[in-house]
């Protein structure tokens, strides 16, 4: 049986960050906007689904946070400490 989105909650799809290029700085400013981001639709979400590319490397250690980008991490912690679910594929 499918599953019911909740009436007013949307999915929500994001994809393609590319955290890490192409320079610190310019990466910096494209976490804030995804932060402030995940915190307005935070409002209205049912479930998130990140797909792809949210850094721009490749890391295959599961137990291994990569370095900077506390900002966004932090608020994906929030927001499934809130019961929110994210479905994180690399």
């Amino acid at each position: 049986m499918p599953h019911a989105n909740p009436p007013g909650k949307k999915i929500y799809f994001l994809s393609d960050f590319h955290l890490g290029a192409p320079n610190h700085a310019a990466s910096l400013e494209r976490e804030r906007r995804i932060v402030a981001f995940l915190e307005r639709i935070r409002q209205d979400a049912a479930v998130i689904f990140i797909v792809g590319d949210l850094f721009d490397f490749w890391y295959e250690y599961r137990t291994v946070v990569p370095k900077g980008f506390i900002r966004i991490l932090g608020k994906m912690a929030e927001i499934t400490d809130s019961g929110i679910p994210i479905h994180f594929y690399g």
